[in-house]
């Protein structure tokens, strides 16, 4: 759902993030040398803590802070198909951040996907899901991001290849792909849904990642929340719109909630790009908004699925010998924290058993747990998280499949055999 979930279009976060709870706003005349002032010094202090709040819950720290570097200072390095773009400097400096930006720029931004030139910002900003935020949850962040330490650094130029270095390009790509406008609330829904859509379709812009994208880097409309491969990243974003993945209308509200805020819960735990997102952003969410966000998640309808990622497919023969000895392989490495029956013990050892995310099309997350390992992330409610270990050096690449065909096809779980070619692929992959 965020950070390097950020990753999933074709560029870079170009300004701030997203912003999740709506702000009292004085007006937009109260301004000093473009700075957004509240009625009285009170106000504006409860309206930056309102906009720490966003920011921390949008994690624009994910994306605009190198890791050991100055906060919001940008310079991190984004790989996409289309080259590597680095995310600017948002902090108020006046001569490289944000400094000499008024709210209307940033808001701006953040609506219409321009920046305070006119100049049209690349899409890895996720303007087509931040156009549904508030003008007052813009504004809170843009007065959050005035109050921090300016830093007197330089953004460092993208390296795009030829035409996609080419700005006026968007143009066609914003027709396609992008539709300006504010969350319009459903009055057939609870005041709760409509936060939680608010949150999802918008502010959290998780559909960065839980959408396909295609060869022109823009999201697969039709099958949007349907899950797809994280480009570069080689993690497999599931489906929000399928009970087969991780549409999560057969669980309960309270486990939603818990793997949003504390990255485990009694059906799963997230690892990878998704344990980021916890640890950086949502474990900081109020108990509201995350509640909100598990109703919603709950009732999102089924939809036409992604279109599947290459799954390199084994003969019934070989897959079956796979079987065979990826049981043994489980015994010895496996069993002793998820049980030989796949039932795990719960938050702490996962289960294996009925897990959505082990049987679904795509068996790239399993194996790169099983290659990589990974720990889901530390929160205030789960300080030390057990994890998973690494068998890549202890495992070849036949035994790797072996235990991810067992572990996809033992206990009731209906997952399809995997070939040794895909994990060799997934080895070679950058962890980030």
């Amino acid at each position: 759902m965020k950070r390097k979930s950020l990753f999933a279009l074709s560029a870079v976060v170009v300004v701030a993030a997203a912003a999740l709870v709506p702000v009292l706003w004085s007006g937009g005349d109260n301004l000093h040398n473009g700075t957004a002032m509240a009625a009285t010094p009170a106000d504006q202090a409860a309206l930056i803590k309102k906009g720490e709040y966003l920011a921390r819950a949008g994690d624009c720290i994910a994306c605009h802070t190198v890791r050991g570097g100055k906060q919001f200072a940008g310079g991190l390095p984004m790989a996409t198909p289309f080259g590597t773009m680095f995310t600017p400097n948002i902090t108020p400096d006046d001569q490289y951040g944000i400094g000499k930006w008024t709210q209307d720029d940033f808001y701006r931004a953040m609506h219409t996907g321009r920046s305070k030139d006119g100049s049209l910002l690349y899409p890895g900003f996720p303007f087509t899901s931040y156009t549904k935020v508030t003008r007052a949850d813009s504004d809170a962040i843009y007065a959050y991001l005035r109050s921090v330490t300016p830093v007197n650094v330089a953004s460092r130029p993208h390296e795009l290849k030829f035409p996609f270095n080419q700005r006026n390009m968007l143009i066609g790509w914003r027709t396609l792909f992008f539709r300006e406008g504010e969350y319009k609330a459903d009055p057939t829904k609870s005041v709760e849904w409509n936060r939680g859509a608010y949150l999802i379709e918008g502010l959290g812009h998780c559909g960065m990642c839980h959408t396909s994208i295609n060869a022109m880097g823009g999201p697969v409309n039709s099958a949007a929340f349907a899950g797809g491969l994280i480009p570069l990243q080689n993690w497999y974003a599931p489906s929000l719109t399928s009970n087969k993945e991780a549409g999560l209308g057969d669980w309960e509200t309270k486990d939603i909630a818990d793997l949003l805020k504390t990255g485990v819960s009694n059906r799963g735990a997230v690892f990878g790009p998704m344990a980021e997102v916890v640890h950086n952003s949502l474990q900081y969410m109020s108990d509201e908004d995350i509640n909100a966000m598990a109703t919603y998640l709950k009732t999102i309808p089924q939809k036409s699925e992604a279109p599947e990622p290459l799954q390199l497919e084994t003969s019934e023969k070989f897959g079956g010998e796979l079987l065979k000895q990826g049981q043994k392989i489980y015994a010895d490495n496996c069993a002793k924290c998820h049980a030989e029956n796949g039932l795990g013990m719960p938050p702490s050892f996962p289960p294996l058993a009925n897990n959505q995310s082990i049987q679904m099309p795509s068996a790239v997350n399993p194996i790169r747990m099983v290659l990589n390992g990974g720990y889901p992330p530390s929160t205030e409610a789960n300080p030390h998280p057990y994890g998973m270990p690494p068998f890549a050096q202890a495992l070849s690449n036949t035994e790797v499949a072996a235990v991810v065909t067992y572990i996809r096809m033992s206990w009731g779980n209906h997952g399809t055999a995997v070939s040794p070619q895909q994990v060799s692929d997934l080895r070679s992959a950058p962890l980030d």
